[in-house]
């Protein structure tokens, strides 16, 4: 596929006015230098609050995406929840551009999906921007609304950053976007997931990130807490569920 659009990110830490005070002084942010990512496929994964979504969020912010996600002409703001952590990192670029881009959110797809609406009512000569994403996506489930963005916004060639993009797709729709992020990768496509979903993160050939209270360190796919966990309830769930309601 060529070389990627993004090579690393780095935090500049000459720049950091205090490593003490959010978000620098989460474990993995804290500890944070230089970060090589996939050509295909980078996971971001870790327990809440670890820090996955807020590095994500900000290399998105950094590129030139909105904070709540959409395309990069997206420039609405319904609340400004983001961090300042865009404002002290480096994405080191390659010599290749991308023709597409997206930043999905799944807890503020729906301000992006009102904007749109609000958008195509405005009087202009253009086509509604809701024929780009196959229709309108209040109409639809959330679920139903993400595979519309898969399918029809995302053209291929592009640089795409998901933040759990799991939490609107059942197991089956999670096979389903595995092929749709092989085909996107396979068109030239470079992505950036934060993800707790086993099923996401066992893309072939990804590099997998493990952000703890510990800091952050490069793992391979069956030595994750999310594989390890979800294989041993599977394989043996009553007895992991009378451990878990056990009063000892």
């Amino acid at each position: 596929m060529g070389e990627p659009f993004l090579l690393e990110v780095c935090l500049r830490r000459e720049l950091v006015p205090d490593f003490g005070r959010y978000p620098f002084s989460i474990p993995a942010i804290r500890g944070l230098d230089t970060l090589e990512l996939n050509p295909r496929v980078t996971f971001f994964i870790g327990e809440n609050g670890t820090g996955k979504s807020t590095l994500l969020e900000a290399m998105a912010v950094n590129f030139g995406f909105n904070p709540e996600g959409g395309s990069r002409n997206f420039h609405f703001s319904t609340y400004a929840s983001h961090s300042c952590l865009s404002d002290y990192i480096r994405l080191v670029k390659g010599t290749r551009r991308p023709r597409d881009g997206y930043f999905f959110r799944a807890e503020s797809f729906y301000n992006v999906a009102t904007n749109i609406e609000e958008l195509d009512a405005e009087p202009g000569p253009g086509a509604p921007i809701s024929a780009s994403y196959g229709g309108n996506l209040h109409q639809r489930s959330h679920g139903e609304s993400f595979f519309a963005l898969l399918n029809n916004r995302l053209g291929g060639g592009g640089l795409y950053f998901f933040d759990e993009p799991e939490a609107a797709l059942s197991p089956l729709r999670q096979l389903s976007m595995l092929r749709r992020l092989k085909e996107l990768t396979d068109s030239g496509s470079q992505c950036v997931i934060a993800t707790h979903s086993p099923i996401l993160m066992a893309f072939p050939g990804s590099t997998i990130y493990a952000f703890s209270p510990e800091g952050l360190r490069r793992q391979e796919y069956e030595e994750t807490d999310q594989f390890r966990i979800t294989r041993d309830f599977l394989n043996r769930y009553p007895l992991m569920l009378e451990q878990l309601f056990s009063d000892q």
